[in-house]
């Protein structure tokens, strides 16, 4: 039987008609490596409850964290929701404390970070510049090189000490380190690319978009691995 894991949603969409929705990418990508994805959409007030029902979990990307959240203020923060950072940082926590088997992309990863008490940047160009680019705009995607921490998991699930051309689109990054986590991925300037939790050995979080990867990459790897705990 597949393993059943539970994907994020995007906010709660009000304007014509109210709506939650999520790239297809994430699902295929789940689908594609073995497991049955069901949707979680933000404002379910027993995240608890979903947790016990699901073998895993996926914190998938999206709009910036709510500056309330560890992430100063800027111009170009983009579609913040209180409703859905509320939602994901309870499920963040409480996979953490049971050790459910968790992939956090991106955004996921930011929440992760923020749930363990970290914080982050809110603008990568004022922090870093532009010689590594993240993000060309708010609707397109790029790619860079990423590093990998040597002796980490994440390094031997991936079978490789440096990725080139992963793809990334975020302009808000880990700045602290939350409690429990380190870093273990890093982009040519510096940006903090992936995280490990220690006491949760189930969890893999990286800042940039392994779904986007061609069936085959290495980015494909960390949905296997992911859904080969789940399935445990």
């Amino acid at each position: 039987m597949r393993p059943l894991v539970g994907v994020t949603t995007y906010h709660r969409e009000v304007d014509g008609r109210p709506r939650y929705t999520i790239p297809a990418a994430y699902v295929d990508a789940a689908r594609d490596t073995g497991a049955a994805p069901l949707l979680l959409a933000p404002g379910d007030v027993e995240p608890e409850d979903l947790l016990d029902r699901i073998d895993g979990l996926m914190l998938t990307g999206g709009g910036d964290l709510d500056p309330a959240h560890g992430a100063p203020a800027h111009p170009a923060t983009y579609f913040t929701c209180s409703e859905r950072d509320a939602f994901e940082i309870a499920l963040a926590r409480a996979a953490l404390a049971r050790n459910l088997p968790m992939l956090a992309i991106c955004r996921g990863m930011q929440i992760l970070n923020v749930a363990c008490g970290g914080t982050l940047h809110g603008h990568l160009p004022e922090q870093y510049g532009e010689a590594t680019l993240h993000r060309v705009s708010q609707d397109e995607a790029c790619t860079h090189g990423v590093e990998l921490a040597t002796g980490s998991q994440l390094r031997r699930v991936l079978g490789q000490d440096r990725l080139t051309g992963v793809p990334s689109w975020h302009h808000q990054a880990v700045a602290s380190v939350g409690d429990g986590l380190e870093a273990v991925a890093w982009a040519s300037d510096g940006v903090i690319e992936a995280l490990a939790a220690p006491s949760a050995d189930r969890t893999l979080a990286v800042q940039w978009h392994p779904e986007l990867e061609p069936p085959g990459s290495p980015g494909r790897a960390l949905f296997a691995q992911w859904v080969a705990w789940a399935g445990d």
